[in-house]
C-alpha cells in the first residue's frame, strides 16, 4: 500500500522585487542556519474547466528539493492548508488513485490533466532552536511558470515564510522583518493561482 501524508502546513506569503535581500533576524527565536538552494519542478494537474483552482485546490507532481512527490492542499483557514502527500512513483502524467478519489467530489467525472508547469530555484533559510530543529522555513523563491495552453512563460519573486516547530507568534515577528524589507502580501495563495491569473 502507498504511503500517504497527511500535514498541516501554516505559511505566509509574500511578492518580492528581484533584488529582495534577506533582512537581518537578530533577536527573533532561534539561529538562522546557512542558506540551501533547491530546484524544484512541478506539474499542476486539474481539470479542463479549472475545478480545483476554482476553489483554491492544488494538486501537483514535484521533483527537486526535500518533498519530491505526489502533493494534493485543501485550503482550510487563512495562510492555512491540509497538504496530503504521496511519493513519485513511476507515473509522472497519471495522478495516483488515491488523490485522484480525495477530489472527486469536485471533478465530478471529468479528467485530471497537466495544466501547468512551474520551476522554482529555491533559495531556503531556516531558523533553528538550540538543537538544530527547525522553527521556521523561510523560502526565497526565483520562479517561471507556463499555463501549458500558454505559449509565454511567466516569471516573478516571491517568499514564503512557513511555521514548522515555533510559536505562532513567530509568524508576526518575521512578518515584521521582510515588509520592513520590502515584500509585499502576496496577491495569489498559490503559485498555480499566480500563474492563472496571468491567463
Amino acid at each position: 500500500m502507498t504511503a500517504v501524508r497527511i500535514e498541516r502546513e501554516i505559511e505566509r506569503k509574500y511578492d518580492a522585487a528581484a533584488d529582495f535581500a534577506l533582512p537581518d533576524l537578530t533577536g527573533l527565536p532561534g539561529a538562522l542556519g546557512e542558506p540551501e538552494v533547491q530546484r524544484l519542478d512541478a506539474t499542476y494537474f486539474d481539470t479542463t474547466d479549472l475545478r480545483l483552482a476554482a476553489r483554491g485546490i492544488t494538486l501537483r507532481r514535484r521533483t527537486g528539493g526535500t518533498d519530491a512527490g505526489w502533493h494534493l492542499k485543501f485550503p482550510v483557514g487563512r495562510g492555512v492548508k491540509e497538504e496530503i502527500r504521496l511519493p513519485l512513483g513511476r507515473a509522472a502524467k497519471t495522478v495516483p488513485k488515491e488523490l485522484a478519489g480525495l477530489v472527486r467530489a469536485y471533478t465530478r467525472g471529468r479528467a485530471l490533466r497537466p495544466i501547468a508547469r512551474i520551476e522554482t530555484t529555491r533559495t531556503l533559510r531556516r531558523l533553528l532552536d538550540a538543537q538544530g530543529n527547525p522553527l521556521a522555513e523561510i523560502a526565497d523563491d526565483a520562479v517561471t511558470g507556463q499555463a501549458l495552453d500558454r505559449t509565454e512563460p511567466v516569471a516573478w519573486h516571491e517568499l514564503e515564510v512557513e511555521l514548522t516547530a515555533g510559536e505562532p507568534g513567530l509568524l508576526d515577528l518575521l512578518d515584521e522583518r521582510v515588509r520592513a524589507a520590502g515584500a509585499s502580501p502576496a496577491g495569489s495563495g498559490s503559485k498555480l493561482l499566480r500563474l492563472l491569473d496571468h491567463r
